[in-house]
């Protein structure tokens, strides 16, 4: 029996379009605000139909109802463009990068905002202090009151990681370290931009993977969370070009495997449109599935906290400006 699945829209109120970013509430996230642990959040990088459909003017962050139109949970100034650089720490903020464009092309630096549980901006890490050019992608290892946020750099091929602090003043950061370098990027006429994306990390190993979409491949960047040094790419682990079809976010699931949404910006295959491959980190090629028929719909994905037996998997189709949601048991999560 294949595993249910929601799909719901991810259009706001004010029309942003293109879904980029999406990231699961945890578990211990406080109460008394918008949004709880469970609830599941999409980003937004264009605006409305009735503003152009812009790249790099969506200012929306939703929380998103099954079935149902989004509810808003923060929105910020028009010149935003947010990626999907989306994170949620539990002790209560969420973090989202931003590469804003003038007119929808010439994508700049962005920034990376903190938001409180409330939908309030109350942070802003610039460029210069957070060593970030262009914050396309980001995942977060977190220990309650600190947490490494490691970043990918779009516009400039890198990767940051961010040593930052956590109390019930806000999140700070503390040290800013570029950890690895040397990914392709480059414009691209559809795309905007294309660079290093998807990041998902793994603790117990210090290993971080590594999306480069525009070399089409997956790396591995050992002593991730401990290096004080930039380095090179990282070691090649997987290379398919009869499978990888411009990979951009990306996840570890809990089975251990790596997942990828390929976005069809590098070696398309019309054949194998909008596909979300799994993987080992080893390079051993598991399964595939296609969630749009047309190309260019996934962008990125998430799994929720495993849960008696199952888990939630999600992921963004920026063609239909919509996000799926799939109930998997968790012994065969992916397969």
């Amino acid at each position: 029996m294949p595993p249910s699945f929601v799909t719901s829209s991810t259009v706001p109120t004010n029309g942003d379009l293109n879904p980029y970013g999406v990231v699961f509430v945890p578990d211990g996230f406080p109460g008394y605000g918008t949004i709880a642990a469970g609830d599941l959040l999409v980003s937004n990088f264009n605006n409305s139909q009735s503003a152009g459909n812009l790249q790099g003017k969506g200012t929306t962050i939703v929380k998103i109802v099954p079935r149902g139109n989004p509810v808003t949970f923060f929105q910020g100034p028009a010149r935003l463009g947010l990626s999907t650089a989306l994170g949620v720490l539990r002790a209560g903020f969420v973090l989202v990068g931003n590469v804003p464009t003038v007119n929808g092309t010439s994508p700049t630096a962005g920034s990376l905002l903190v938001i409180n549980r409330s939908g309030r901006q109350i942070a802003e890490w610039m460029p210069q202090a957070a060593k970030i050019n262009g914050p396309w992608d980001l995942t977060i290892f977190d220990e309650g009151d600190h947490a490494k946020v490691f970043v990918s750099n779009v516009l400039d091929g890198t990767v940051t990681r961010l040593d930052v602090s956590i109390d019930d003043d806000g999140v700070h950061l503390n040290r800013a370290t570029r950890i690895a370098s040397d990914y392709a990027f480059r414009p691209d006429p559809s795309a905007l931009v294309l660079g290093p994306t998807g990041l998902a990390y793994d603790p117990q190993r210090d290993v971080l993977y590594v999306a480069s979409t525009a070399d089409n491949a997956i790396f591995a960047v050992s002593g991730a969370g401990s290096s004080h040094h930039e380095g090179g790419k990282g070691v090649l682990i997987y290379a398919d070009n009869a499978r990888l079809h411009g990979p951009l976010g990306m996840a570890l699931g809990p089975n251990g495997h790596l997942f990828a949404a390929n976005g069809d910006a590098i070696n398309p295959d019309p054949k194998h449109p909008s596909e979300i491959i799994e993987f080992t980190p080893q390079g051993r090629f598991v399964a595939r599935f296609s969630i749009d028929p047309a190309v260019d719909g996934p962008f990125g994905i998430a799994f929720g906290q495993p849960k008696h037996e199952f888990v939630r998997f999600a992921a963004v189709d920026d063609n239909t400006n919509t996000v799926t949601v799939w109930h998997l048991p968790f012994e065969n999560a992916g397969q």
